[in-house]
C-alpha cells in the first residue's frame, strides 16, 4: 500500500492489516550517511511510481539490470557493480542509514551503473518494475522470521515467487541466500513448486556460492564459527 493510495478497507469498511516482510528500523544516522542521502538520494535515488521505469532512460545506456532486495549496508552490493561496470544495478533497501551508507560507498568508488530505492520491495516490485525488465533478482540474507508463527512474513511465498517471475526475463534467475537452514527449506519447497522456474542445482538443492556473490563480514564471521550458508538458484524458463 503507498502513502498515496490510502488504506485498503474490508467490505464491512475496517482497515485491512497489510502483513510486512519487513519492519522498518530507522537508526541513527552518521554524517557521512546523511550528507551522502542529501546530496545523492536526488541523484541516484528512485522512488516508488505508478507507472514502469524506463531503465534505458535512467541509466542512459541499454544493459541487464540486476535488482537487489535488501541491501543492508550495501557494501557487498557495491562492490558487485564496481565488478560489473556491464551491468544495471537496482538495490532496494528500507534501512535509510544502510541507504545512505550505499550511496556514501557508491560515490567513493564513482559508479555510475547503481540506483537505490527507500521503499517496500513488493510494492516497487508491482507497481514500478518493467514485465520481463530484470535479469537477475538477488535476495541475501532476508529476515528469517524464526519463529513458526511468524513464517508468513518470509517474503519468499509462492505469489513472491509468481511476481519475481513476471518481472525476470525467460533466461533471468532468482538469487537466494541465507544463513537459517529452516529457511532454506522453505525456501527450497516454495521455489521447487513454483511453476516457470528450474532449479539450477543439478542436486535439486543448492548450489555452490558463486564467485562473484561477496562474501560479507557476517557470513565470513558466520563460517568460522561453523554455521551453514544455503544459495538456492532458480531460472526463469517460460
Amino acid at each position: 500500500m503507498s502513502a498515496t493510495d490510502g488504506p485498503q478497507l474490508t467490505e464491512d469498511g475496517k482497515v485491512m492489516r497489510t502483513v510486512r516482510s519487513f519492519v522498518k528500523r530507522e537508526g541513527r544516522l552518521s554524517n557521512r550517511q546523511a550528507h551522502a542521502l542529501d546530496a545523492l538520494l536526488p541523484e541516484y535515488g528512485l522512488t516508488h511510481q505508478s507507472q514502469p521505469y524506463d531503465f534505458e532512460t535512467i541509466f542512459g545506456r541499454s544493459a541487464p539490470v540486476v535488482l537487489e532486495i535488501g541491501f543492508g549496508m550495501g557494501k557487498s552490493l557495491v562492490e558487485m557493480a564496481q565488478s560489473h561496470p556491464d551491468w544495471n544495478f537496482v538495490g532496494i533497501e528500507v534501512h535509510r542509514p544502510g541507504v545512505g551508507a550505499c550511496l556514501a560507498d557508491m560515490a567513493d568508488c564513482q559508479l555510475q551503473n547503481l540506483r537505490v530505492i527507500e521503499h517496500d520491495a513488493v510494492e516497487i516490485l508491482k507497481d514500478s518494475i518493467p514485465p520481463a525488465s530484470l535479469s537477475k533478482v538477488q535476495l541475501f540474507f532476508p529476515d528469517p522470521w524464526h519463529k513458526k508463527r511468524h513464517h508468513k512474513r518470509r517474503i519468499v511465498q509462492p505469489e513472491f515467487a509468481q511476481l519475481l517471475r513476471s518481472k525476470l526475463s525467460v533466461g533471468g534467475v532468482f538469487h537466494m541466500a541465507t544463513d537459517w537452514q529452516n529457511y532454506a527449506e522453505h525456501m527450497l519447497e516454495v521455489m521447487n513448486a513454483a511453476t516457470g522456474y528450474r532449479n539450477l542445482s543439478q542436486r535439486g538443492d543448492y548450489v555452490e556460492r558463486p564467485q562473484w556473490r561477496p562474501l560479507t563480514k557476517f557470513e565470513n564471521r558466520g563460517q568460522k564459527l561453523g554455521h551453514g550458508v544455503w544459495d538456492l538458484m532458480f531460472e526463469r524458463v517460460d
